[in-house]
């Protein structure tokens, strides 16, 4: 209250760091030492998170090895045989410090990675306390399962949206939340944003700048109104204070999610969240799937990687292609549409009274989907007299349009417009498979072309 009032320059101290010597005192002491002085040098290139989360699983590493060889008395000493490969053997058994459960596969591989790099970075650098050769190799890095990232089924994040809108026990924190899953942002970006994060672009509405965060990349969002109105929601709830410092850029700030003079912490965000799952009757629900389901949503709706990647502050196609999974209603849509194709040309064993051929006849609405079957993600083929629908993964009819490139194929002035038709469709199916990247099926659509242009000359010649 005092800094806000200008009564003292300097916000009072909430805690803080821990000293490396400190938490890393259970380590013999010449150990501790070559790892402190690594650990600083790393606060020269790394964040103070980094180097934190560094100190912490090379903590793990040294308690081990006091643990194991009390008389082990540099780095340089270490042995594959008798410190890498029982430390190795440990880790599936080791058990967390905050819960006492057993670690993840997640936290196994994170801290076979961290030894790693800084018994190669003190090697590269030509420390002394460097081993004389090679005791961890890329072999020893367990494999992560390829999860697919967690995004919120439309019904639950319907239910989880409508929780944070009416009955909010931190309404500064709910806004958050609902602004993160509007544009699809990192926690760390979300209570980074500044008072002046909203840029009007003349001819181009409205743009969040959403701040430095996990790729060290600033970038752009476009805003819809009811995105606006959720920030003004803010800018009208939060506490108005001096500027807090910055802890990235080292200078003060105007931070829009700002509570009781101090900065919304992310314990607040994640509390207010497990109210609102607890409301919205879902399990346990982290604020970064809110993230997924914003992108999973934009590729349902048919955004492109490149604004995919732009959108969510991605440096590389891969990232964002991990944000490319479909809802399971577009697979099941998918996958039901190609098995009534595939029925409609298998038929029954004992063929229903009436039909012809024994075919199971199928609606066209229930093929297409309602729409038109030109724009279908089908495999499409225009005859004179009708058209074809396939699945893509059943290939294009090996007789499409057999009879219009057919040596023997004769017509008359009288089929010139069901030909000048056929050529329309034929050249809007061609467009429609390059926009699709269907190589093979646009060249097939060109050909018909070329034919019923040949046709037709030859057609109107003879009538002239």
């Amino acid at each position: 209250m005092l800094y806000h009032l200008g009564v003292v320059d300097q916000l009072p101290r909430a805690g803080g760091p821990i000293p490396l010597a400190e938490r890393l005192a259970e380590i013999t002491p010449s150990i501790r030492d070559e790892m402190v002085a690594y650990l600083e040098r790393k606060k020269a290139t790394c964040q103070v998170k980094t180097v934190s989360t560094m100190a912490t699983r090379l903590k793990h590493f040294g308690v081990f090895l006091t643990g194991i060889d009390p008389d082990l008395a540099s780095v340089a000493d270490l042995d594959r045989r008798h410190h890498i490969e029982p430390w190795l053997s440990s880790l599936p058994d080791s058990v967390s410090d905050k819960d006492g459960k057993p670690i993840s596969n997640g936290d196994h591989n994170r801290r076979v990675i961290a030894v790693m790099t800084f018994l190669t970075d003190i090697t590269e650098w030509g420390w002394d306390a460097a081993p004389g050769r090679k005791v961890l190799f890329r072999d020893d890095i367990p494999k992560l399962p390829q999860v697919l990232p967690r995004y919120l089924p439309i019904d639950a994040d319907r239910r989880l949206q409508q929780a944070l809108t009416t009955h909010p026990a931190n309404e500064l924190a709910a806004l958050a939340l609902r602004l993160q899953r509007a544009c699809g942002l990192r926690i760390g970006e979300l209570l980074d944003l500044e008072l002046d994060c909203v840029h009007e672009i003349d001819g181009n509405g409205s743009w969040l700048k959403v701040p430095l965060g996990k790729m060290a990349t600033e970038r752009m969002v476009p805003l819809d109104d009811q995105t606006l109105e959720l920030i003004d929601r803010v800018i009208r709830i939060r506490s108005h204070c001096q500027p807090l410092p910055h802890p990235r850029y080292r200078r003060r700030a105007q931070f829009l999610f700002t509570y009781l003079g101090r900065r919304l912490t992310q314990q607040g965000v994640r509390a207010e969240l497990n109210h609102a799952a607890d409301i919205a009757g879902l399990d346990h629900i982290t604020s970064h799937q809110l993230r997924h389901t914003y992108a999973t949503a934009l590729v349902n709706a048919g955004v492109s990687l490149q604004a995919l990647m732009a959108l969510l502050g991605h440096v590389s196609a891969e990232m964002s292609l991990r944000y490319g999974r479909l809802f399971d209603t577009t697979i099941r849509e998918e996958y039901e549409r190609a098995l009534d194709l595939a029925k409609q040309n298998t038929p029954p064993q004992n063929p229903a009274p009436g039909s012809p051929g024994g075919r199971i006849q199928i609606p066209l609405a229930d093929i297409t989907g309602g729409r038109p079957w030109q724009d279908t993600p089908l495999l499409k083929s225009r005859m004179a007299g009708g058209f074809c629908l396939r699945a893509p993964a059943q290939g294009a009819c090996t007789y499409a349009n057999i009879c219009e490139h057919c040596p023997s194929y004769r017509t008359e002035p009288s089929s010139l417009p069901i030909l000048a038709a056929q050529r329309i469709d034929a050249e809007a199916l061609a467009r429609d498979a390059e926009s699709r990247g269907w190589i093979d099926e646009a060249d097939r659509h060109h050909k018909l072309l070329n034919r019923l242009d040949a046709l037709i000359a030859d057609t109107e010649a003879a009538a002239g």
